[in-house]
């Protein structure tokens, strides 16, 4: 078969929606498939294009034999609801020449098109059309709810509700629709998907990349971490994360000289974030490591900490949980219950109300005082990554579906 993917995030991107666009691609191509990709340059999480990449230019590379076209785009510095909507339109208009010349020449089977961005997509239905092709929409995080909760716009404000009614419009007009979550397909549908139409595909845990670290840690003194215990936020640092909440509740544990909390990422709050910590000791920076570094690094934490604001939790499922739990470490979320997230956390980790740093502090202390259900929770966390993000399994009931999406008649 023949794939054309587009996504605004991909390798070399180490973290977020790119390692599962980028770990996607690999796999059809290793089966055998034809595989093309048009991505961005890449600029996540720092928000600004890494060093080396030319800004304005397209830049073409094979990558582990798959042939990758590298847009340009707009980059804002900091991240805003309407800056957010044009660095998107820009890359929509970039991807639209090769999106175009990849449906003309290589007649595609299917344009798999990841949202974010979903104004992309109209690339990708155009693409579709032109070429003959089934259009296969996948959404990772809901991004029109999201910028309402994070106050990026107003659902009653003019764009608010021309990108509500856009989301509608596009979602509609695609052969398949998946998200990452029971939840979120079912929220496809209260948007007017046919039931039909929806597939789940769910993200999974790196497992090739993530051991559980038992002894000596070498990433310890990589990152003169000293203390006994250690609480762990790595990733994207940004609005819809609410970590905020790990000054608040380190502030709230400063007299304890046996734990630090390590932010270990990039992204436009971290600033903000530093400027939070200045005066706490427990307090840690890092910026993401590498790949090599992956298992480590996930290994240093006694507990991993999954901060998320009220309202976002059903919008999205943070891609950096599978990994979380793979590390065989329990994970403390600040999230609703009866939400998407918090099923997956129960029974591996702790759940906190968003936004409550003392609950947050009361959580760790009970956990790391608590050796036997500390215990308990890790060998649920691993377990539950090997039978829930399982990587072969999804992407071969992945290309399962896209096989017979591509028989079924028109």
């Amino acid at each position: 078969m023949k794939f054309q993917i587009l996504g605004i995030n991909y390798a070399p991107e180490l973290i977020s929606t790119a390692v599962y666009t980028t770990d996607m691609a690999e796999y059809l191509s290793r089966a055998g498939h034809e595989v093309n990709v048009v991505t961005a340059q890449p600029y996540f999480p720092a928000w600004e294009v890494m060093e080396g990449w030319p800004k304005y230019q397209y830049k073409r590379e094979q990558r582990n034999g798959i042939n990758v076209v590298h847009c340009p785009l707009y980059v804002p510095r900091k991240p805003t609801g309407k800056s957010r909507l044009l660095h998107y339109a820009t890359f929509t208009l970039a991807a639209f020449p090769p999106m175009l010349w990849r449906a003309l020449t290589r007649r595609p089977d299917v344009v798999f098109v990841v949202a974010p961005s979903l104004v992309s997509a109209v690339a990708g239905w155009v693409s579709a059309r032109l070429s003959g092709a089934k259009l296969w929409v996948h959404v990772q995080d809901f991004e029109v709810e999201a910028g309402f909760a994070t106050g990026a716009f107003s659902p009653d404000s003019r764009i608010g509700r021309a990108a509500r009614a856009f989301e509608g419009w596009m979602l509609r007009r695609c052969d398949r629709v998946s998200s990452i979550s029971a939840p979120m397909v079912r929220k496809l549908v209260a948007k007017g998907v046919d039931p039909t139409r929806t597939f789940e595909l769910r993200n999974w845990a790196n497992l090739d990349h993530v051991d559980v670290v038992t002894g000596p840690n070498p990433a310890r003194d990589r990152l003169g971490i000293t203390t006994r215990y250690v609480a762990l936020y790595s990733g994207n640092v940004a609005a819809k994360q609410g970590i905020e909440i790990i000054p608040q509740a380190a502030r709230l544990l400063h007299d304890r000289d046996d734990l630090t909390f390590l932010i270990c990422g990039q992204g436009p709050l971290l600033d903000t974030l530093k400027a939070q910590a200045a005066d706490l000791p427990n307090v840690r920076f890092a910026p993401l490591q590498p790949i090599e570094h992956f298992s480590e690094t996930l290994g240093l934490a006694d507990v991993h900490l999954l901060p998320q604001i009220e309202g976002v939790s059903d919008l999205l499922l943070p891609s950096k949980l599978t990994n979380m739990l793979a590390s065989g470490r329990p994970v403390i979320a600040t999230v609703t219950r009866d939400t998407a997230l918090a099923a997956e956390v129960e029974g591996a980790g702790v759940i906190t109300p968003p936004g409550d740093a003392p609950a947050l502090a009361a959580a760790l202390t009970e956990l790391l005082q608590d050796p036997e259900r500390h215990a308990r929770l890790s060998r649920q966390a691993r377990s539950r990554a090997l039978d829930r993000w399982n990587k072969p399994a999804i992407l071969d009931r992945f290309l399962a579906a896209a096989k017979a999406l591509i028989s079924a008649p028109a």
